[in-house]
């Protein structure tokens, strides 16, 4: 049997049926007004996100440890000509120091023979290179300000061997570009004790072998003897006017430094007789 249906008036209650827009109200907000959250980034998306700093920290290359010189290929360096040459060995790593070495190297393949010609080195000065390499320094060794001493070296070294030993290496070292053993023989250069016509041996050479821009070396060498030569040409007077025939380089940088300290002289004593110094003068013009 049906049940008796049952009508329940609104009115009764004084609430107002609800309408169909009513309906849809209730039923939650209009999509036209909820806000579009489809453009916003996940969390997970956010942490893949680029920040801007991937690139700021440096790369750090990889250690070499002396085992990795060791481990490189062996490279013969053929020093000499004329039926005067020797053959040295060196680790490739070591001798890729030298930018020059390491474009000849570069140049090798790896079947055939790997030497290096080097026809107008010096060979001890080409040994002094290699163990500089190994060692960071060359005999004799540097300790402090002082050099270790070579029984080797005549005392008085009145033919400069100390003297030319050290520049035979620096300008070895010029030629090979590795700053840091020019550096080194420059300065146990300025520890080598000589004589007047050892030290005229050695200008020789450096004149003879250097380039004329390359003060550092030059020009200490034409201020030993501009501050000197007024004592030190009387013990070797001969080699002294030989040598400023043979490099008139040399006699003009000497002559210049000459003039150049006698004229601060004569400055020095105007000041002091008159009093202060003197005022420029002034052109009329």
């Amino acid at each position: 049997m049906a049940e008796p249906e049952v009508v329940i008036d609104a009115s009764e209650n004084n609430t107002p049926a609800p309408t169909q827009s009513q309906d849809v109200d209730m039923g939650g907000q209009d999509e036209s007004t909820q806000p579009d959250n489809s453009a916003e980034p996940s969390i997970e998306q956010q942490d893949v996100e680029p920040s801007g700093l991937e690139n700021i920290e440096p790369d750090i290359p990889a250690r070499v440890t002396f085992l990795d010189y060791l481990k490189s290929p062996i490279i013969e360096l053929s020093v000499g000509k004329d039926g005067n040459v020797t053959v040295l060995h060196a680790h490739q790593r070591l001798l890729e120091q030298s930018p020059v070495l390491e474009e000849k190297i570069a140049t090798l393949a790896e079947s055939e023979n790997r030497r290096i010609e080097l026809p107008e080195e010096d060979l001890t000065a080409t040994a002094y290179f290699l163990e500089f390499l190994y060692k960071n320094d060359y005999f004799p060794t540097l300790s402090g300000s002082s050099l270790e001493t070579d029984p080797e070296i005549p005392v008085p070294d009145t033919e400069g061997m100390a003297l030319l030993r050290h520049a035979r290496v620096y300008t070895l070292a010029q030629r090979f570009g590795v700053p840091a053993l020019a550096t080194l023989a420059h300065k146990k250069i300025h520890l080598t004790q000589s004589t007047a016509r050892g030290e005229i041996e050695y200008a020789r050479y450096v004149y003879g072998h250097t380039e004329t821009t390359d003060e550092s070396i030059r020009k200490p060498v034409a201020a030993f003897w501009a501050t000197r030569s007024h004592v030190l040409r009387h013990e070797a007077e001969k080699e002294f006017r030989s040598m400023c025939l043979e490099f008139p380089q040399f006699g003009f940088d000497v002559l210049s430094l000459v003039l150049d300290n006698q004229e601060k002289r004569t400055a020095r004593s105007e000041t002091t007789i008159g009093g202060g110094r003197k005022r420029p003068r002034v052109s009329a013009v």
